[in-house]
């Protein structure tokens, strides 16, 4: 297999980690993780997202964590905004990034946006122009790339139609999104078969869920295929509200351990990035999925 000798690893813990969460984290201690993120060496950390906070409650704090971090110089600092109401808000708080989102099924577009499809193209559209006019970086999310929670196996053809829209209004990358945790590796090589055809690896992410302990397996094939931009959230924190029994994100502690291992590099620093991970886990205060935690919680003292 091909390996990469350096991969970029995108920290997603504090928006798609805590979106999902019951128990509200105090905005102090959101901060206060957030920067103890900021020193692992992660160049780039989505810290909240400027949805309606009646939709979100964990995130209604996205303006005062946003403005009250300390913010580390060579981290992106990037947030999900859904409408010109969020990005006003982002703007405000002067993030680095804005990230829109959107997903291949029309089902779940409909449970997670309100909208169709073919809604939702000029809405972010409109989002991405402004923020490039405003000099900022911009990303696209695409949800149920490799399945959906209402619809089960997604055409590829949608997803390569979704994924050209969203690169013609101007974003800088893609992530493609396993929201409900359903792929596998062949299924992976197949998918980005396909769409390396159409687009470069270095502007593709993939942001895979381990609901099924397949995550890690499925970055495997996609480093051989050439991507080296992963989405993780510390802990295996995460889900999504719109697709019932999805789990976390790959936990970053874990990916962290199997590349290092692999003599991969990250620029992450490992014993900081399970610092921040007990931090948040007790402040959650329920054990979190990631092996790396356990393995690290066990042997302490």
């Amino acid at each position: 297999m091909n390996w990469p000798q350096n991969v970029t690893i995108k920290e997603v813990g504090p928006r798609d980690g805590l979106q999902n969460e019951k128990a509200f984290i105090p905005t102090e201690d959101k901060i206060a993780w957030i920067n103890q993120l900021s020193e692992t060496g992660l160049n780039h950390i989505e810290i909240t997202s400027f949805v309606n906070p009646k939709w979100i409650p964990a995130l209604s704090d996205a303006v005062a964590v946003a403005t009250g971090i300390t913010r580390a110089k060579g981290v992106t600092y990037s947030a999900l905004v859904p409408n010109q109401q969020g990005l006003e808000r982002a703007f405000a708080a002067n993030i680095d990034e804005v990230a829109v989102f959107m997903s291949s099924s029309e089902t779940h577009n409909l449970k997670n946006i309100n909208k169709s499809i073919d809604q939702t193209f000029p809405i972010l559209k409109a989002i991405v122009q402004d923020s490039i006019t405003a000099g900022k970086q911009t990303r696209g999310y695409v949800s149920t790339v490799f399945g959906c929670p209402y619809e089960g196996k997604v055409d590829i053809e949608q997803v390569v139609r979704v994924s050209e829209s969203l690169f013609e209004m101007g974003i800088d990358e893609l992530s493609l999104g396993d929201t409900i945790g359903v792929a596998n590796p062949k299924q992976v090589v197949q998918v980005l078969e396909v769409l390396l055809k159409r687009f470069p690896p270095e502007k593709l992410a993939m942001h895979f869920h381990d609901t099924r302990g397949t995550a890690l397996a499925n970055i495997l094939v996609s480093l051989d295929m050439g991507i080296t931009t992963f989405d993780s959230s510390i802990g295996g924190l995460g889900g999504c509200p719109y697709a019932p029994g999805a789990s976390g994100n790959v936990a970053t502690d874990d990916l962290i351990y199997m590349l290092h291992e692999m003599e991969i590099q990250t620029g992450i620093n490992q014993e900081k990035l399970l610092n921040a991970s007990r931090f948040i886990q007790e402040k959650i205060g329920k054990p979190l999925p990631s092996r790396s935690l356990q393995v690290a919680c066990s042997t302490v003292g």
